[in-house]
């Protein structure tokens, strides 16, 4: 693996460790493909460190849990906006 991906790997994995932020969120942080950080972290990231995997591992598998309550709530704060 080329150091600079190794590098992109584990300094995405640290911020979605640190700011629970979601894929989408660490993508756009990073000026990456959301693609790009959902392979970072799961496949790439386990080979490199697995107490990092395991860390961030938890935070995905929370915010698949609870995605569908932010559409939720991004649904109800755009009628409020009268975006609709």
């Amino acid at each position: 693996m080329n150091d600079h991906i190794y590098e992109r790997v584990v300094e995405i994995a640290r911020y979605v460790a640190a700011t629970k932020a979601t894929v989408r969120a660490a993508a756009d942080h990073f000026d990456v493909s959301k693609s790009t950080v959902h392979k970072d972290l799961t496949d790439r990231l386990k080979a490199i460190n697995t107490g990092l995997y395991e860390e961030v591992a938890e935070v995905l598998k929370f915010n698949k849990a609870t995605r569908h309550l932010r559409g939720g709530d991004a649904t109800r704060r755009k009628y409020e906006r009268g975006n609709a």
